[in-house]
């Protein structure tokens, strides 16, 4: 769901540019898992080659989705000789289910991340849609302390959560 304009919120000379899964602070930490959800590229020589080894590498992962490929080869040499640029985009402004918008006066996208299967996302992504409407819909005096105290509702569908102190303590929750 975009929630407003996220353009102002990439980075400007930036190869690729995606969302995560859980987001520390560190948009070049590549221990995260990116999430194909939401991802901006610049079409160059770069981002060409990459696509086309990202697309090769499926046959050396039979059966596997297209994010997990590109989350199994992020660390490859070939990357860093072709010198692709990737930052990964902070959850502030890209939120999803495992880590939600927290201030929604600065968030441009809320993402079914987290969500297993079609329906359960489209399920959470009509909760987000009717909350971001709530929130929008208020007198503009009371959103911006809306904003600060918002609370997305709970949703009763097939998302796990991922609560983490930091990247290395993964806690996950599943909801049915």
């Amino acid at each position: 769901v975009w929630l407003r304009n996220p353009f102002p919120h990439l980075h400007e000379q930036v190869d690729f540019q995606a969302a995560c899964d859980y987001y520390s602070g560190d948009d070049s930490d590549l221990r995260h898992i990116i999430n194909t959800g939401f991802i901006f590229v610049r079409s160059n020589d770069r981002t060409r080659r990459f696509y086309k080894f990202w697309y090769d590498s499926k046959d050396r992962f039979p059966g596997v989705k297209e994010q997990d490929v590109l989350n199994s080869i992020k660390f490859e040499p070939f990357l860093n000789d072709i010198g692709l640029q990737i930052k990964l985009l902070d959850t502030d402004h890209f939120g999803g289910i495992c880590q939600p918008i927290k201030d929604l006066k600065v968030g441009c996208t809320m993402h079914a991340i987290c969500c297993i299967g079609l329906e359960s996302k489209i399920q959470a992504l009509t909760v987000i849609l009717q909350d971001w409407k709530r929130f929008s819909s208020a007198p503009a005096e009371s959103r911006s302390n809306l904003s600060t105290s918002f609370a997305w509702k709970p949703h009763r569908t097939g998302c796990w959560y991922v609560r983490a102190r930091d990247i290395s303590d993964w806690r996950m929750h599943l909801c049915f």
